[in-house]
């Protein structure tokens, strides 16, 4: 198994993260002018979250470019700080930074739902296996996994924009799906990688998960993917309770 890092994987991944990261911020900004945000209050928002988001990019570039995330079979492994640090930011901030919580309640349900198209980027690990770049016990799940989260996305968003029989039941289904993909993936990911945890693939290591640019995925898309089906469930509870709470005329029919 060749651990060099191919040429074109860079290229790959980077554009990607960087599509991703433009569609948020023009579809952020679309989001709110159709929900009639007041032009400065909508600016503020967009410049306040797209620079935090900004500031988590710059951050995993660099950590991954120095190797701080790379795997070793004689050190304990650290690219679960990259996983685990902006998925708890993120929650926090939720609960804690009112401007976050109002922008996720004006984004539209299926808008959330369809950027996770990026997920199809997972076909990489489908190509890297192919060529032995990457081993099977990572490679086939998280692959096969992510290409069917990323196709399914813009069919999910687009049943629920219709208000198709059962969206929000199928919304939920995918979110549901989406999260255990990338538990899997993570999981695999982790336990294929060379450190002292490594507890599979001893044959085949997987390296290049861990490696820049392939380790911006776990420590960028991954989270954003969390952080993104937590806000989609999020929306679908606060719809569901809307839709049964009795309005005051009927609440005092039934009295």
């Amino acid at each position: 198994m060749s651990y060099s890092i191919p040429v074109y994987l860079v290229s790959y991944v980077l554009v990607g993260t960087l599509a991703v990261f433009a569609a948020m911020f023009f579809g952020l900004n679309g989001a709110l002018t159709r929900a009639k945000w007041a032009d400065r209050e909508r600016r503020r928002a967009i410049w306040e979250i797209m620079g935090l988001l900004t500031a988590w990019l710059v951050a995993a570039l660099l950590l991954s470019g120095s190797g701080f995330y790379r795997g070793t079979a004689s050190r304990v492994p650290t690219i679960q700080y990259g996983v685990l640090i902006p998925i708890i930011a993120g929650v926090a901030l939720f609960w804690r930074w009112p401007l976050l919580a109002r922008v996720v309640e004006a984004v539209p349900q299926e808008w959330i739902a369809g950027l996770q198209f990026y997920r199809a980027m997972g076909v990489i690990f489908l190509v890297l296996f192919a060529m032995g770049r990457l081993p099977w016990e990572f490679a086939l799940p998280a692959g096969l996994g992510d290409v069917a989260v990323g196709l399914l996305a813009p069919v999910v968003a687009i049943a629920y924009a219709r208000r198709s029989r059962n969206a929000e039941g199928l919304v939920r289904a995918w979110n549901w799906f989406g999260l255990s993909d990338l538990a899997v993936a993570l999981t695999t990911g982790f336990l294929t990688s060379p450190s002292q945890l490594q507890m599979l693939a001893f044959d085949k290591p997987n390296v290049l998960i861990s490696a820049f640019p392939l380790a911006m995925i776990p420590v960028f898309l991954v989270p954003l993917s969390i952080l993104l089906h937590f806000a989609s469930l999020y929306k679908l509870r606060q719809t569901h309770a809307a839709r049964h709470i009795p309005s005051p005329l009927l609440a005092a029919a039934r009295s």
